[in-house]
């Protein structure tokens, strides 16, 4: 992997890069969208969710604004940084007189239980991230690692047991078991590395970061 970071995008954006502007809309959108969809989910304000979205990056954007506190190294962390921003377009939204012509979502009464929401949603960006990793990862180590991805996919998303996808494979459970092993230690190492780019510290601390994800998502 790259010297890269998200800090490293960050400055280059809040000097003027266009490119590393895109960069930043392109790997953040699916959190903000996926915070506000479901921050809003059943209520009227889901019909403002595109412009909810556009607005977040124009607040990122504009002249002086967060991007400019960000580049110049005032931000201790991006991911507060960010939930900040959109927990502030997402008030703004609410409080709109035209809202109440609809229903206004149900939220949480206290703003940690917001705020673990937002913890949630990237969490299961960074995790999409490092499966889109692996898979690229894969793609250049040959049938076999495609195979395990694909393994891994049945394995979660399909919640097959190791069992049952032996028999549908035609190939012995142990010998299963060994690729499922080594397929979630090639997950683990892709994560590590996603997680490492939005989180950049010491290798202890990438690992703290990962596993306070994997707690976020159960």
């Amino acid at each position: 992997m790259s010297e890269s970071t998200c800090w490293t995008i960050i400055r280059a954006a809040a000097a003027g890069s266009a490119g590393d502007r895109e960069e930043l809309a392109r790997r953040y959108l699916s959190v903000v969208r996926a915070y506000l969809a479901t921050r809003w989910r059943g209520s009227a304000l889901q019909a403002d969710l595109d412009d909810a979205v556009q607005e977040v990056f124009v607040e990122f954007f504009r002249q002086g604004g967060a991007l400019q506190a960000a580049g110049a190294g005032r931000v201790p962390g991006f991911r507060p940084f960010l939930y900040g921003i959109v927990r502030n377009v997402a008030r703004r939204f609410e409080s709109r007189p035209a809202r109440a012509t609809g229903p206004l979502p149900d939220l949480p009464a206290d703003e940690a239980s917001l705020s673990r929401l937002f913890e949630r949603s990237w969490a299961q960006a960074i995790m999409a991230e490092a499966a889109q990793r692996q898979r690229r990862q894969a793609a250049q180590r040959g049938p076999e690692a495609v195979r395990r991805t694909e393994l891994l996919r049945l394995r979660f998303e399909e919640g097959l047991p190791i069992r049952t996808i032996a028999e549908r494979w035609n190939v012995p459970a142990a010998e299963l078991h060994h690729a499922y092993a080594l397929a979630r230690r090639e997950f683990k190492a892709a994560l590590l590395e996603v997680v490492a780019f939005h989180h950049p510290g010491t290798p202890a601390a990438v690992e703290e970061e990962a596993a306070s994800l994997l707690t976020a998502l159960s």
